[in-house]
Parts: structure tokens; sequence; C-alpha cells
């Protein structure tokens, strides 16, 4: 498999640095072309050396799980038969301290809700068993000590 690669770009402005003083706004550029606006989270360096508005690393590491999670359980449902016409998660990260102090992102809580329709009806046992399976085929789950929990709603469209 090939690497999958990712750029970071940032560049000091006027301050002087060794003060912490700066700007914590950078790039993301992905191989495909996309770049994102990246910085630091307000909660961990105060404004205006973060930016808001741009993502920031805890943020992105949510996403990508919860992405992740999505495309695996796209790509199940559709093998089992049922069709889902809409997928969202609002999912959220907790931060917590360790024994020495250190923060991690201890525990990601990802709270899909699929809208299904099709001739075929899934039944909870269904759904959960394919977010279970979907978690279990997630490269980036599988490579995380964080707990992951799915704690999700659906909804069938009769058509």
């Amino acid at each position: 498999m090939k690497p999958h690669v990712v750029e970071i770009d940032w560049k000091r402005d006027a301050s002087s640095f060794t003060d912490h003083k700066y700007s914590r706004v950078h790039r993301w550029r992905f191989d495909g072309g996309a770049e994102v606006a990246a910085s630091s989270s307000p909660d961990v360096v105060r404004l205006p050396f973060s930016d808001p508005a741009a993502v920031d690393p805890e943020e992105a590491f949510v996403v990508s799980l919860s992405s992740c999670h999505m495309l695996w359980f796209l790509d199940l449902v559709a093998r089992a038969g049922y069709v889902v016409d809409r997928y969202v998660d609002r999912a959220e990260g907790y931060l917590t301290k360790k024994e020495d102090g250190r923060a991690w992102l201890s525990r990601v809580v990802l709270a899909p809700q699929v809208q299904f329709s099709g001739n075929k009806v899934p039944t909870d046992a269904a759904v959960h068993d394919l977010h279970h399976k979907a978690h279990e085929e997630c490269f980036l789950a599988n490579a995380v000590k964080s707990e992951i929990l799915v704690q999700g709603s659906w909804t069938y469209v009769n058509p």
C-alpha cells in the first residue's frame, strides 16, 4: 500500500517566538489537493494565538474516527442489502488527564443518526451489529487506545 501523505505548513510571523506569543495557525495539505486551515484549540492556547474557526488536532482526531466508522458502516450496510439515504454523526471527543498530569483524548463518542429506506428494513439488532462490525474494521479505531463508543439512532422511511 502506498503511504498517506500530508503536509503541514506553518511560518512564524513578526513575533519573537521564545515568549510563546506566536500564532499556532497553519495549513494542512493533503495528497489529493485539499487544504484545511488548522490551529491549536482555543481551549489549549488562548486567543489570539489560536484560531477557533480552524480545525484543531483534537477535532481532526475525532472526525477521522467518525469518518472511518461511517465509511465502513456504509460498505457493510450495502453488502447486507440495506439502503441508507442519510448518515449524520455529531461525534464528541473527551480530553482527560492521566496520572502524570498529561492530557489525552481518552474517549470518543460517535452518535450517528442513520436514515434507511428501500424494501429491506433492518432490525435494531442488525443495525447494532453493523456498527460493531464497522468499528472492528476501522483502521483508525484499531490504531488507538482511546475508548470509542457508538451511541447512534436510526430511522426507516417507507418508500
